[in-house]
C-alpha cells in the first residue's frame, strides 16, 4: 500500500477476461468478477481459438484461463499469446482442477504468471487476479513444491544467463522457485524486502525473465536449490 504501481499495472478497473470449455465454470467465474468493485469482465471463451479474439478485440489485463480445453487447449492458447506481440501485455493465470500435473510445469514454460485451483474461496481468486494484474507472479507453495518435486529432480539443464547470475541471485532465484513473496523471502534471510526486490529484478533483467513464473522455470530446469 502507498508504493509505486509497477510498470504495466493497470491503473483503473482491472480488465479480465475468461476463457473455459465449461459453461457453469464460466459462470461461476462471471459471478465472483461481478462482485469485485475494481474488477471488470470484458470477455468470455468456450475454447482456446475463441479466446485467442476476445483478447485481440478487447485487450483484458488479465485472463483467467482453463488448461483441458476442447479444441485450441491451454497451452497451446498460451503459446499463441507469447509469440504474438499484440497480446503479451495480458498477463495469464492458469483457472486448474490440476495442481500436481505435468500440465502445471508445460504452462509455466508458456508463459502462465499463476495458478488457481477451481475449487479456491472467491477472494483467492480475487487476490490472485491483483496480484499478477500488478505484475507479480502467483505461485502458491503447495503448487511450487510439487512442481519441483515433479520436475527439480529430472531433466535439468543449462539456462542461458545462469552464469550472469551473482551468488545472491541465485540464491533469490532458488527462493523465489519455494512460491514465497519479496517480503516472506526477507522475513527468511532477515533482510530487507527492498533487498531481495533488487536482486530478484537483476536476475530477471539477466535472464530475460518476463516475470517471477518464469524464474521458477529457470530455477527448475537449472536445478536450483535454497542453499
Amino acid at each position: 500500500m502507498g508504493a509505486a504501481s509497477p510498470v504495466g499495472a493497470p491503473t483503473g478497473p482491472i480488465r479480465v477476461a475468461l476463457a473455459d470449455d465449461e459453461a457453469v465454470v464460466r459462470m461461476g467465474l462471471k459471478a465472483i468478477i461481478s462482485r469485485e468493485p475494481d474488477l471488470e469482465l470484458v470477455g468470455e471463451a468456450a475454447d482456446g481459438s475463441a479466446a485467442l479474439e476476445v483478447l485481440r478485440t478487447t485487450r483484458p489485463d488479465i485472463l483467467l484461463l482453463d488448461l483441458r480445453m476442447t479444441g485450441l487447449d491451454g497451452i497451446d492458447t498460451l503459446r499463441a499469446i507469447a509469440a504474438d506481440p499484440e497480446l503479451k501485455a495480458t498477463r495469464v493465470i492458469v483457472v486448474t482442477t490440476f495442481d500436481t500435473d505435468r500440465y502445471v510445469f508445460a504452462a509455466l514454460q508458456a508463459g502462465a504468471g499463476g495458478f488457481v485451483l477451481k475449487d479456491s474461496a472467491p477472494e483467492e481468486l480475487a487476490h490472485a487476479i491483483r496480484v499478477v494484474a500488478s505484475g507479480e507472479a502467483l505461485l502458491s507453495p503447495s503448487v511450487t513444491r510439487k512442481v519441483i518435486g515433479l520436475f527439480g529432480r529430472h531433466d535439468t539443464a543449462p539456462v542461458e544467463g545462469l552464469d550472469t547470475l551473482t551468488p545472491r541471485e541465485r540464491e533469490m532465484v532458488a527462493w523465489v522457485a519455494t512460491g514465497r513473496s519479496n517480503d516472506e523471502i526477507a522475513a527468511e534471510l532477515v533482510i530487507s524486502p527492498d533487498t531481495v526486490r533488487t536482486h530478484v529484478s537483476r536476475a530477471m533483467v539477466k535472464l530475460g525473465a518476463r516475470d517471477r513464473a518464469q524464474l521458477v522455470v529457470f530455477a527448475v530446469r537449472s536445478g536450483l536449490a535454497v542453499p
